[in-house]
């Protein structure tokens, strides 16, 4: 009877999803603008709700468990504190003058600011870093399906990545947008189900030093501090520069609308994810009290076999909802990214087949797509894939984003200095570490006696210092050079035709 419930339940659940996402299509109109922006007329509520929605992922919620059981609160919650985190910095310093620069994608500010070398250079690091994050949230639904609906591991990524893109490159943001608030809703009624049933069934019972209140998991190295750390900063900085996330940004109605926007979802982003880590603290000794043995994610362990169907069917619903939202994002930032500034088609290039820009942002949704199913069926881990995403955005790209908007003495010569410096030590950290934030480096790894597991962590902390060094360094040695200076646009002057 269950598994019924679950296969028809994902089913429906899954084909509702696609009908929305398709139904919003027609809002598209030919033009890419509204495919990649909405228009630039999200309104708070939708605005609030696809920015959750792009913090609350699979990793956010399997992931944090997955770490919170094996290393203690903090290991799972920085996750979601670490995306709140984003949201509110984000709010406090970005998304007014972000939003009233009217761009179409992130990479656009770099063009504006520093040129078109440097708007290229940005532009791969970040379709890089959101294969990544794609693949994260593959993961989640090849686990997923393969519990619940009995398919193989490879078939349930292959399946959600073909849903997910479908009504991604149909609908483009409008799709996303509506998507996303029903996606948060069904996360938020999930979450808050999942911890009720959990405390009035087992209690939430917190082992000795795993707690929140465990702080030596924030001090003390041996117990994963510099982890932990470098997860906090990695989300809470690193996805500043967030492609997908800084979409939403700018298709906020206006510049107050977008940090409203900010706010609420940071504030939605610690509702939905810290609960997660807290169920997770008891989770494994509720598992093997009951003589259930976890095989993949703990999170699907409790709602196989130990929540009753209905509820464990919306927890589904509710972490399918996350891995969707996340995934579509990533689709689209990456392909329209891939179009517009690596290829360098504009929104004003037509052709007797209509938007050029439209077409080949749908062109390189499948490319971006069929990536990420690599990378998910490369390396199976739901957490990992998240941080290292946005490790690489914090390493290279958030200081000259940052300089750009704060530090008049920034030049180009100065960004890429720094966009080449920490993303190349990132790289060089990550091929040489056994680890990454506590698992094993299974994606890429060359064995040296240098660099071993007690280091993991502090390459996120000494890539983007190192990336900083350059940036000052370089722009204040040439200051003086002829067309150093960052290349200022006074967008708002400028004709809607002209701004992308």
């Amino acid at each position: 009877m269950a598994e019924h419930i679950f296969f028809w339940g994902i089913i429906v659940f899954l084909l509702g999803t696609l009908g929305v996402g398709v139904w919003a299509s027609k809002q598209i109109k030919g033009d890419s603008v509204n495919y990649l922006v909405a228009g630039r007329g999200l309104v708070l509520p939708l605005a609030a709700a696809t920015l959750m929605a792009q913090s609350v992922d699979s990793n956010a919620t399997m992931g944090n468990m997955d770490l919170s059981s094996q290393f203690g609160f903090w290991a799972g919650a920085s996750l979601p504190l670490g995306l709140a985190l984003c949201l509110l910095l984000t709010a406090l310093f970005f998304a007014k003058p972000m939003n009233r620069m009217k761009l179409i994608t992130l990479p656009d500010f770099y063009r504006v600011k520093y040129g078109r070398r440097v708007e290229v250079v940005a532009s791969v690091i970040m379709v890089l870093s959101f294969a990544f994050l794609l693949a994260g949230n593959l993961v989640a639904g090849g686990f997923l399906f393969q519990g619940f609906l009995g398919t193989s591991y490879t078939a349930g990524v292959l399946l959600i990545a073909t849903i997910v893109f479908a009504y991604t490159a149909s609908g483009g943001l409008f799709a996303v947008a509506y998507t996303d608030a029903i996606q948060v809703a069904i996360a938020f009624l999930g979450t808050l189900a999942l911890l009720g049933f959990m405390s009035s069934s087992f209690g939430l019972n917190v082992p000795e030093g795993m707690g929140p209140l465990a702080l030596g998991q924030l001090v003390d190295p041996g117990q994963g501090a510099a982890v932990n750390w470098a997860t906090l900063l990695a989300l809470g900085l690193g996805d500043i520069v967030a492609i997908d996330f800084m979409a939403r940004v700018f298709a906020a109605e206006s510049p107050e609308t977008a940090q409203r926007a900010c706010l609420i979802g940071s504030l939605g982003t610690v509702i939905i994810g810290v609960p997660f880590a807290m169920m997770a603290l008891g989770t494994p000794g509720i598992l093997s009290g009951l003589g259930i043995q976890s095989d993949g994610p703990i999170l699907l362990s409790l709602l196989k076999n130990v929540a009753p169907p209905l509820l464990s069917l919306l927890v589904i619903a509710a972490i399918l909802s996350a891995s969707l939202s996340t995934a579509d994002g990533a689709i689209l930032g990456t392909s329209s990214v891939i179009a517009h500034n690596i290829l360098g088609v504009r929104h004003t290039d037509h052709n007797a087949g209509g938007d050029r820009l439209l077409a080949l942002t749908r062109t390189m949704a499948l490319v971006i797509t069929i990536l990420g199913v690599i990378f998910a069926l490369l390396v199976p881990q739901t957490g990992i894939l998240l941080l290292l995403a946005f490790d690489l955005g914090f390493a290279g790209l958030l200081v000259p984003l940052a300089g750009g908007l704060y530090w008049p003495k920034a030049t180009r010569y100065g960004a890429m200095a720094c966009i080449l410096v920490g993303t190349v030590a990132r790289l060089l950290f990550f091929v040489l570490m056994p680890t990454m934030f506590g698992a094993d480096n299974t994606l890429l790894y060359i064995p040296n006696p240098i660099f071993t597991a007690d280091f993991d962590g502090f390459p996120t902390l000494i890539s983007p210092l190192l990336g900083l060094a350059a940036f000052v360094i370089v722009s204040l040695m040439t200051q003086r050079s002829r067309g150093a200076a960052p290349e200022v646009v006074d967008l708002e002057a400028m004709q809607p035709a002209e701004r992308s």
